[in-house]
């Protein structure tokens, strides 16, 4: 006996998987996306912050400019195959002309350097979005993502002082750094708290690559060895410590810069001075500002810290949670602008990624459920609109719909696609979408309308020209 068309088509289709280290947003996983993203905005705009955005790629050397070696290798390369030159460049140079963004600072310093002379002083940006990086998945690490990032680019003294020499001129530029750098922190700690995250959950750890630097020149390590050592600094966690050890031998010794570290973050957590024998001065400074804006308990000096991105000068953060990669992290960068054409412009900024965070939320049970989560980001109906089970108000249901949904006061409406006439199932369906109101069409110029959340039919009936408004009013709107 032959197969039909369709069962031919049917048994000879290839089912195909997402790529890897990528994720299939249903409906419940999207509401999570939203939530996380809805949230991240009202963050930052509560904290003065405005949203940008930029191409989800760019030019390959954007990257290569100033981030590192690290990202360069977890480019994923981009290039249509259509222009011989761009298939010849991918050949012989194993680099396409194009890349999917794996972070979003080159392209701030980018976007910044083009108008420059036109914008804020100080400017602060935020935008969330998805990013990609051609690395192995595990867990907290995918190849396709979201990313909150937060930015300041410039201070809050006249642009003039911004790179005074003089002394007085220079603590002034270096209070204002540790304000800056102090509000950055301030904005990633309102929102690990509006989840209800505490300081035991996680620790927002502080360093700086600039008293970094003095220790290692204290301790007569090459200045051309610093970046390596930096290197090795921010792979410690994964290496191990036999194993960083072993890759340090010869380059720094390890005993010595830990007892050093670790004397001064403990002279930094008792508010103290300690003799360093070079300037910690502004690891001091920014540390007075989070006692200022009452963060310090969320705050851990951790010399640790180095940051893999080849372009941080200064301040360096990460907000770490036991057991879990970074939730998030960001630095000071003030060399970056100028790199792309712009004026010099000290910069600070942090960047947060879904993955980790979501792990995060849903081990401490702080992320909502999925039926939370849908009402949360405005997928529950306001209302649901079924029929008294008459061919004539059936007739009716979708014109009902449609004027529900149209106009200034259009509602969050829908309406069964089930063959039922039966008004209890149609009820239960209502909800079961967690519906605020049901609205009955009773006859072609008027409805029953019955509140899901108290049970109580309004009385009467309601004229179906008057039923948006008088919706509208019970709803609030």
């Amino acid at each position: 006996m032959s197969q039909s068309p369709r069962s031919e088509s049917k048994s000879a289709g290839k089912q195909i998987q997402g790529p890897r280290g990528t994720r299939d947003l249903y409906p419940a996983e999207a509401a999570r996306r939203r939530w996380l993203l809805e949230r991240w905005r009202e963050v930052s705009v509560r904290h003065g912050f405005e949203e940008v955005d930029g191409p989800t790629f760019e030019e390959s050397d954007l990257y290569a400019v100033k981030s590192g070696e690290g990202i360069l290798g977890e480019l994923f390369q981009a290039f249509s195959g259509k222009s011989p030159d761009e298939v010849e460049q991918v050949k012989a140079t194993g680099r396409g002309p194009f890349a999917l963004r794996p972070e979003f600072t080159p392209t701030l310093a980018r976007m910044y350097a083009a108008r420059a002379a036109g914008l804020p002083k100080p400017c602060k940006w935020f935008m969330a979005g998805p990013f990609f990086r051609a690395e192995r998945p595990q867990r907290g690490r995918l190849r396709e993502f979201l990313q909150w990032n937060c930015d300041v680019l410039g201070l809050d003294i006249a642009p003039e002082k911004w790179h005074a020499e003089d002394a007085e001129g220079r603590a002034e530029v270096a209070e204002s750094k540790a304000r800056t750098d102090a509000e950055v922190i301030a904005c990633c700690v309102a929102y690990l708290e509006s989840t209800g995250l505490t300081p035991a959950d996680v620790q927002v750890r502080v360093g700086s690559r600039t008293v970094v630097d003095g220790l290692l020149d204290d301790m007569r390590v090459p200045g051309e060895k610093h970046a390596e050592v930096f290197t090795l600094l921010d792979r410690r966690a994964k290496l191990g410590g036999e194993a960083f050890a072993e890759a340090a031998s010869g380059l720094l010794d390890v005993a010595a810069f830990d007892a050093r570290r670790e004397g001064l973050e403990s002279a930094l957590k008792a508010g103290g001075r300690a003799d360093a024998g070079f300037d910690s001065a502004s690891l001091m400074r920014l540390f007075a500002s989070l006692d200022e804006m009452g963060l310090l308990s969320w705050c851990t000096p951790d010399l640790s810290i180095a940051r893999g991105l080849a372009y941080y000068t200064g301040t360096v953060f990460e907000v770490i949670a036991d057991g879990e990669r970074a939730v998030a992290g960001g630095g000071r960068y003030d060399n970056l602008v100028e790199l792309f054409g712009g004026p010099r412009t000290p910069a600070v900024g942090f960047a947060m990624g879904d993955v980790v965070l979501s792990l995060l939320l849903q081990d401490k049970g702080l992320m909502p459920s999925d039926e939370e989560l849908m009402g949360l980001v405005g997928q529950r109906p306001q209302v649901f609109v079924l029929s008294n089970g008459t061919d004539e108000a059936d007739a009716q249901v979708r014109r009902v719909v449609a004027v529900l949904r149209r106009g200034d006061l259009g509602l969050h409406v829908r309406h069964s696609y089930k063959a039922t006439k039966n008004i209890g199932k149609l009820l239960k369906e209502a909800s079961g979408w967690d519906a605020r109101f049901a609205v009955i069409v009773e006859s072609p110029g008027e409805a029953s309308v019955k509140n899901l959340q108290t049970g109580q039919q309004w009385e009467g009936r309601v004229a179906i020209n008057a039923l948006a408004e008088r919706l509208a009013a019970s709803l609030g709107k």
